[in-house]
């Protein structure tokens, strides 16, 4: 039973975090696009604001990993 709950728990560290950063971008995306569409000159900057949501779900899986090597 242990094992389970270990495994549920590194399945919710990874998959919470992929959906808070899914949500994010989503957000992030679509104001982007509006913004790149009136000024093109921001293409670069849109790109760095929806990578950075990416470091949840790196930190999500930093966890698990952490949760299943204890």
């Amino acid at each position: 039973m242990e094992k389970a709950l270990v495994a549920l728990a590194a399945a919710l560290a990874i998959g919470l975090s992929a959906l808070a950063t899914g949500w994010a971008q989503s957000k992030i995306g679509s104001a982007g696009a509006g913004a790149i569409t009136e000024k093109p000159e921001l293409t670069g900057t849109m790109i760095i604001l929806l990578a950075i949501p990416e470091t949840m779900v790196i930190l999500g899986f930093v966890v698990a990993i952490m949760i299943l090597t204890r």
